[in-house]
């Protein structure tokens, strides 16, 4: 089943899924030809509307962004193509990980979705729980920025 959970220790970071795939990680139910656009809720803060859409090509991270999306529906991670020019995410390359090694981008324009990715694995209960702590952490020191 896409998302389910296992006892594996989930994907490898920095590891490219595919070369030339972009994917992106949500809880929407989409189907190809549907378009991502910028203006959604934040993956990682809640009631933050986003002015860009972000795409990434390792699994980690289209993983990461399907298991913290908000809503009820499974984690999915879509195949997607940007319509026009994407960006590095300074989220990632500015902060924290010089060199963009999680292969992370943006874009202010429409991501078509061209598939989706079935049968992947996310990560496990224990690394969910570190990553909401985490968070929960940088947001109780007022150090949750995110650059939008």
């Amino acid at each position: 089943m896409a998302g389910e959970q296992s006892t594996s220790s989930g994907p490898t970071p920095y590891e490219v899924h595919e070369p030339g795939v972009l994917l992106h990680g949500t809880r929407a139910d989409l189907a190809v030809g549907d378009l991502l656009v910028a203006g959604r809720e934040s993956n990682y803060e809640a009631g933050r509307i986003m002015n860009h859409v972000y795409v990434t090509a390792t699994l980690d991270a289209a993983a990461w962004g399907a298991e913290m999306a908000p809503g009820d529906g499974p984690p999915r991670i879509y195949l997607v193509e940007p319509t026009g020019e994407i960006e590095d995410d300074p989220n990632v390359t500015d902060k924290k990980l010089p060199g963009n090694p999680t292969r992370s981008y943006r874009t202010r324009e429409p991501v078509r979705v061209v598939g989706e990715l079935e049968g992947w694995t996310g990560h496990t209960a224990e690394q969910l729980q570190a990553m909401k702590d985490g968070l929960a952490d940088l947001r109780r020191r007022g150090a949750a920025v995110i650059f939008d």
